[in-house]
This record gives structure tokens, C-alpha cells and sequence, in this order.
């Protein structure tokens, strides 16, 4: 019996420890909304803390002023603080990473922080 509810409770903690991802953002005058895969309200967050450029299933990208972009995971953890002089603009995210064009330079940067690639626009 207590191995039964052992079992249970460890394939219970093994449901709440997955991690949540982002399906959708939606942006009100004051606040961002982002929800998980299961329609769930999962983060709000205040549009006085900045825009938000790009998002994936793993993170959302924060516009803070003209001079940082700001990473950050679905439960609100900051994950990088990339100065907008290096990144350029942000053109789109997807999976672990994000693109950017600074000047005539595609960038590709994982939402870590590290650049993983560099190559020239057309």
C-alpha cells in the first residue's frame, strides 16, 4: 500500500515539474498575458516593463527602453540582458533561439546570451 502511494505521488510531482511553454502573448494597453499550451494564463507581466519583440514555446524577449533586450523563461525568469547596440533589431524567435539585423549582419543568438551565428543580409 505504501509503495502504491508512493508511486502515486512521484508520478504526481512528476506532472508539476514539467516545464511550461508559451503558446500564445496577448498584449493589452497595460499588460502581457502569456499563456501555456493548455490555454492556462501562466505570467502577467506590465507593459511598463518593457515591449515585447518576439517570443517561442521556451522564451519571450522584453524591449526595455531603446537600450536593452531582456530574456526571459515562460514562469518570468530573466534569462540574458543583451545591449540593443550589439543585437540591432530583433526580426524573430523559435525554439532556443532568436534572429537579429544589425546594420548589413543577420545574427543568430540562443536565449542564453551566446551569438551562434553571424552572416551577411542580402
Amino acid at each position: 500500500m505504501k509503495t502504491l502511494f508512493f508511486i502515486i505521488f512521484l508520478m504526481l510531482a512528476s506532472l508539476c515539474a514539467q516545464a511550461q511553454s508559451i503558446s500564445y502573448i496577448e498584449t493589452t494597453k497595460a499588460w502581457h498575458y502569456v499563456y501555456d499550451q493548455n490555454g492556462k494564463k501562466i505570467r502577467t507581466i506590465s507593459t511598463s516593463q518593457g515591449q515585447i519583440v518576439a517570443y517561442s514555446s521556451s522564451f519571450y524577449i522584453l524591449k526595455q527602453g531603446s537600450a536593452f533586450y531582456v530574456t526571459y523563461d515562460p514562469n518570468g525568469k530573466r534569462l540574458y540582458c543583451f545591449s540593443a547596440y550589439n543585437v540591432g533589431e530583433v526580426i524573430a524567435a523559435s525554439g532556443d533561439t532568436f534572429t537579429s539585423r544589425n546594420g548589413s549582419w543577420i545574427y543568430t543568438w540562443d536565449k542564453n546570451g551566446k551569438k551562434i551565428n553571424t552572416r551577411t543580409a542580402n
